[in-house]
Protein backbone atom coordinates (compact mmCIF):
# COMPACT_ATOMS: atom_id res chain seq x y z
CA UNK A 1 0.00 0.00 0.00
CA UNK A 2 1.48 2.70 -1.26
CA UNK A 3 2.20 5.85 1.71
CA UNK A 4 0.54 8.92 1.76
CA UNK A 5 3.91 11.06 0.87
CA UNK A 6 4.27 9.25 -2.28
CA UNK A 7 0.86 10.02 -3.66
CA UNK A 8 1.62 13.69 -2.56
CA UNK A 9 5.06 14.00 -4.87
CA UNK A 10 4.34 15.08 -8.42
CA UNK A 11 5.29 12.52 -11.99
CA UNK A 12 8.92 12.71 -12.94
CA UNK A 13 9.56 13.98 -16.31
CA UNK A 14 10.65 11.80 -19.45
CA UNK A 15 13.43 13.60 -20.84
CA UNK A 16 12.52 15.10 -24.15
CA UNK A 17 12.96 13.48 -27.66
CA UNK A 18 15.55 15.23 -29.68
CA UNK A 19 13.89 17.21 -32.42
CA UNK A 20 15.14 18.09 -35.95
CA UNK A 21 16.60 21.73 -34.33
CA UNK A 22 18.26 20.42 -31.23
CA UNK A 23 20.04 17.66 -33.73
CA UNK A 24 21.22 20.06 -36.04
CA UNK A 25 22.47 22.90 -32.81
CA UNK A 26 24.52 19.53 -32.00
CA UNK A 27 25.81 19.22 -35.16
CA UNK A 28 27.00 22.77 -35.04
CA UNK A 29 28.62 22.39 -31.53
CA UNK A 30 32.19 21.86 -31.66
CA UNK A 31 33.82 21.44 -28.74
CA UNK A 32 36.99 23.47 -27.89
CA UNK A 33 40.10 21.94 -27.37
CA UNK A 34 41.87 21.97 -23.91
CA UNK A 35 44.89 23.83 -23.46
CA UNK A 36 48.49 22.13 -24.39
CA UNK A 37 46.09 19.55 -26.99
CA UNK A 38 46.45 20.31 -30.48
CA UNK A 39 43.33 20.03 -32.47
CA UNK A 40 42.64 17.55 -34.83
CA UNK A 41 43.96 17.86 -38.09
CA UNK A 42 41.21 18.41 -40.87
CA UNK A 43 40.33 16.14 -43.48
CA UNK A 44 40.06 12.92 -41.37
CA UNK A 45 40.52 9.50 -43.07
CA UNK A 46 40.41 10.22 -46.70
CA UNK A 47 43.49 12.54 -46.29
CA UNK A 48 45.39 9.55 -44.66
CA UNK A 49 44.65 7.52 -47.35
CA UNK A 50 45.51 9.81 -49.93
CA UNK A 51 49.13 10.38 -48.05
CA UNK A 52 49.33 6.98 -48.23
CA UNK A 53 48.68 6.03 -51.95
CA UNK A 54 51.22 9.00 -52.43
CA UNK A 55 53.91 7.21 -50.72
CA UNK A 56 53.33 4.12 -52.20
CA UNK A 57 53.98 6.02 -55.77
CA UNK A 58 57.22 7.39 -54.68
CA UNK A 59 58.30 4.38 -53.45
CA UNK A 60 57.51 2.68 -57.12
CA UNK A 61 59.28 6.13 -58.92
CA UNK A 62 61.96 5.43 -56.92
CA UNK A 63 62.79 1.59 -57.60
CA UNK A 64 62.19 2.01 -61.29
CA UNK A 65 64.81 4.91 -61.49
CA UNK A 66 67.36 3.05 -59.71
CA UNK A 67 66.37 -0.09 -61.90
CA UNK A 68 67.08 2.14 -64.76
CA UNK A 69 70.42 3.39 -63.23
CA UNK A 70 71.22 -0.26 -63.30
CA UNK A 71 72.18 -0.62 -59.48
CA UNK A 72 69.52 -3.19 -58.96
CA UNK A 73 69.22 -6.20 -60.98
CA UNK A 74 65.98 -6.73 -63.27
CA UNK A 75 62.87 -7.85 -61.75
CA UNK A 76 61.54 -11.52 -62.30
CA UNK A 77 58.22 -12.54 -63.11
CA UNK A 78 57.79 -15.62 -60.57
CA UNK A 79 55.31 -17.11 -63.64
CA UNK A 80 57.66 -16.61 -66.34
CA UNK A 81 58.32 -19.32 -68.64
CA UNK A 82 61.29 -21.48 -68.44
CA UNK A 83 63.05 -23.69 -70.87
CA UNK A 84 64.90 -26.53 -69.73
CA UNK A 85 67.65 -28.16 -72.11
CA UNK A 86 67.92 -32.13 -71.69
CA UNK A 87 69.56 -32.94 -74.37
CA UNK A 88 72.28 -35.31 -74.43
CA UNK A 89 75.87 -34.72 -75.66
CA UNK A 90 76.90 -35.44 -79.18
CA UNK A 91 77.91 -38.60 -80.00
CA UNK A 92 80.96 -38.90 -82.41
CA UNK A 93 80.49 -42.39 -84.44
CA UNK A 94 82.72 -41.71 -87.15
CA UNK A 95 85.55 -39.64 -89.03
CA UNK A 96 86.44 -40.52 -92.41
CA UNK A 97 88.74 -38.30 -95.15
CA UNK A 98 86.75 -36.86 -97.89
CA UNK A 99 89.01 -35.74 -101.70
CA UNK A 100 86.23 -34.13 -103.11
CA UNK A 101 86.25 -31.29 -105.00
CA UNK A 102 83.16 -29.55 -105.21
CA UNK A 103 82.53 -27.68 -108.38
CA UNK A 104 79.24 -26.96 -108.34
CA UNK A 105 76.15 -26.69 -106.10
CA UNK A 106 72.43 -26.37 -107.14
CA UNK A 107 69.72 -24.37 -104.41
CA UNK A 108 66.20 -26.10 -105.37
CA UNK A 109 62.74 -25.70 -103.83
CA UNK A 110 59.72 -28.24 -103.86
CA UNK A 111 56.21 -27.60 -103.24
CA UNK A 112 54.92 -31.01 -101.92
CA UNK A 113 50.96 -31.79 -102.18
CA UNK A 114 50.34 -34.84 -100.20
CA UNK A 115 46.96 -36.35 -99.23
CA UNK A 116 45.83 -39.16 -97.87
CA UNK A 117 42.34 -40.36 -97.82
CA UNK A 118 39.47 -43.56 -97.81
CA UNK A 119 37.25 -43.86 -100.19
CA UNK A 120 33.51 -43.81 -99.90
CA UNK A 121 34.27 -41.85 -95.86
CA UNK A 122 33.61 -38.14 -95.87
CA UNK A 123 37.11 -36.16 -95.67
CA UNK A 124 36.02 -34.45 -92.57
CA UNK A 125 35.76 -37.75 -90.70
CA UNK A 126 39.25 -39.26 -92.01
CA UNK A 127 41.72 -37.27 -94.47
CA UNK A 128 45.18 -36.41 -94.47
CA UNK A 129 46.50 -33.29 -96.87
CA UNK A 130 49.40 -31.60 -96.13
CA UNK A 131 51.25 -28.55 -98.52
CA UNK A 132 54.67 -28.27 -97.66
CA UNK A 133 57.71 -25.97 -99.33
CA UNK A 134 60.85 -27.72 -99.27
CA UNK A 135 63.98 -26.13 -99.69
CA UNK A 136 67.71 -27.74 -100.16
CA UNK A 137 70.59 -28.11 -101.83
CA UNK A 138 72.55 -30.60 -103.95
CA UNK A 139 76.55 -30.83 -104.61
CA UNK A 140 78.41 -31.60 -107.90
CA UNK A 141 81.71 -33.35 -106.95
CA UNK A 142 84.46 -35.41 -108.48
CA UNK A 143 86.15 -37.81 -106.14
CA UNK A 144 89.79 -37.49 -106.36
CA UNK A 145 90.23 -40.69 -104.05
CA UNK A 146 88.97 -42.32 -107.64
CA UNK A 147 91.84 -41.25 -109.66
CA UNK A 148 93.95 -44.62 -110.39
CA UNK A 149 97.55 -44.97 -111.61
CA UNK A 150 98.30 -43.72 -114.81
CA UNK A 151 95.39 -41.18 -114.83
CA UNK A 152 97.71 -38.10 -115.34
CA UNK A 153 100.35 -38.22 -117.96
CA UNK A 154 102.98 -35.72 -119.21
CA UNK A 155 104.45 -35.40 -122.15
CA UNK A 156 108.15 -36.01 -122.24
CA UNK A 157 109.09 -32.13 -123.16
CA UNK A 158 107.06 -31.30 -119.94
CA UNK A 159 104.96 -28.76 -121.92
CA UNK A 160 101.23 -30.53 -121.84
CA UNK A 161 99.64 -32.97 -119.60
CA UNK A 162 96.31 -35.32 -119.93
CA UNK A 163 94.21 -36.19 -116.95
CA UNK A 164 91.64 -38.53 -116.82
CA UNK A 165 88.99 -38.14 -113.70
CA UNK A 166 85.87 -39.99 -112.99
CA UNK A 167 82.72 -38.25 -113.67
CA UNK A 168 81.27 -36.16 -111.21
CA UNK A 169 79.05 -36.92 -108.74
CA UNK A 170 75.82 -35.85 -106.71
CA UNK A 171 76.05 -35.29 -103.13
CA UNK A 172 72.98 -36.25 -101.27
CA UNK A 173 70.03 -33.50 -101.07
CA UNK A 174 70.51 -31.49 -97.82
CA UNK A 175 66.84 -30.53 -96.94
CA UNK A 176 67.16 -26.77 -95.36
CA UNK A 177 64.96 -27.13 -92.36
CA UNK A 178 65.21 -23.57 -91.19
CA UNK A 179 63.36 -22.49 -95.06
CA UNK A 180 61.22 -25.31 -95.47
CA UNK A 181 57.88 -25.13 -93.92
CA UNK A 182 54.26 -26.73 -93.73
CA UNK A 183 51.77 -24.21 -95.75
CA UNK A 184 49.01 -25.75 -95.09
CA UNK A 185 47.71 -28.78 -93.66
CA UNK A 186 44.25 -30.24 -93.09
CA UNK A 187 43.25 -33.08 -91.43
CA UNK A 188 39.43 -35.00 -90.51
CA UNK A 189 38.25 -35.37 -87.12
CA UNK A 190 39.36 -39.23 -86.42
CA UNK A 191 42.94 -38.19 -87.79
CA UNK A 192 43.06 -35.75 -84.78
CA UNK A 193 41.59 -37.92 -82.52
CA UNK A 194 44.21 -40.36 -83.15
CA UNK A 195 47.16 -37.53 -82.69
CA UNK A 196 45.61 -36.97 -79.27
CA UNK A 197 45.54 -40.96 -78.07
CA UNK A 198 48.36 -42.11 -79.97
CA UNK A 199 50.73 -39.77 -81.67
CA UNK A 200 53.02 -39.98 -84.60
CA UNK A 201 56.36 -37.73 -83.93
CA UNK A 202 57.47 -39.07 -87.19
CA UNK A 203 54.37 -38.32 -89.28
CA UNK A 204 56.14 -35.31 -91.06
CA UNK A 205 59.04 -37.53 -92.42
CA UNK A 206 57.61 -39.12 -95.05
CA UNK A 207 57.04 -35.64 -96.81
CA UNK A 208 60.64 -34.45 -96.06
CA UNK A 209 61.66 -37.80 -97.49
CA UNK A 210 59.57 -37.25 -100.12
CA UNK A 211 60.96 -33.72 -100.92
CA UNK A 212 64.16 -34.67 -101.19
CA UNK A 213 63.79 -36.79 -103.29
CA UNK A 214 62.40 -34.69 -105.76
CA UNK A 215 64.61 -32.19 -105.13
CA UNK A 216 67.39 -34.87 -106.19
CA UNK A 217 65.36 -35.80 -108.82
CA UNK A 218 65.20 -32.40 -110.60
CA UNK A 219 69.36 -31.78 -109.65
CA UNK A 220 69.92 -34.54 -112.11
CA UNK A 221 67.70 -32.84 -114.81
CA UNK A 222 69.51 -29.41 -113.99
CA UNK A 223 72.45 -29.98 -115.69
CA UNK A 224 74.18 -29.95 -112.60
CA UNK A 225 76.85 -32.57 -113.46
CA UNK A 226 77.92 -30.88 -116.62
CA UNK A 227 78.35 -27.25 -114.78
CA UNK A 228 80.90 -29.46 -112.46
CA UNK A 229 82.63 -31.17 -115.55
CA UNK A 230 83.31 -27.38 -116.96
CA UNK A 231 84.15 -26.12 -113.43
CA UNK A 232 86.78 -29.08 -112.49
CA UNK A 233 88.75 -28.74 -116.33
CA UNK A 234 88.84 -24.72 -115.99
CA UNK A 235 90.56 -25.33 -112.17
CA UNK A 236 92.96 -27.76 -113.20
CA UNK A 237 94.02 -26.35 -116.30
CA UNK A 238 94.23 -22.62 -114.57
CA UNK A 239 96.32 -24.92 -111.81
CA UNK A 240 98.46 -26.62 -114.46
CA UNK A 241 99.39 -23.96 -116.59
CA UNK A 242 100.35 -21.83 -113.62
CA UNK A 243 102.84 -24.45 -113.27
CA UNK A 244 104.40 -24.00 -116.79
CA UNK A 245 102.27 -26.79 -118.75
CA UNK A 246 100.96 -25.33 -122.06
CA UNK A 247 98.67 -27.35 -122.36
CA UNK A 248 96.12 -29.40 -120.31
CA UNK A 249 93.79 -32.18 -121.37
CA UNK A 250 91.35 -32.94 -119.04
CA UNK A 251 88.50 -35.89 -120.00
CA UNK A 252 86.16 -37.95 -117.55
CA UNK A 253 85.79 -41.92 -117.42
CA UNK A 254 82.02 -43.05 -118.46
CA UNK A 255 80.12 -42.50 -115.00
Amino acid sequence: MARDGDTQQPTREFPEYPTSESLHDRADYRHDPEPGVPAPAGGGPGRGLLWVLGAAALVVVALLGVQATGLLPDFRNPFAKEQTDRSQPPLLQSIRDLSRYVAAEGNFQVVVDVQKDRRNVPDFLLNERTLFVGAGRVEAYVDFAKIGDGAVVVSDDGKSAEIKLPAPQLGETDLNMDKSYVFAEERGLINRLNDLVAGDPNRQQQIYKLAEDRITSAARDSGLTARAQENTRKMLEGLLRSLGYQKVTVTYTAP
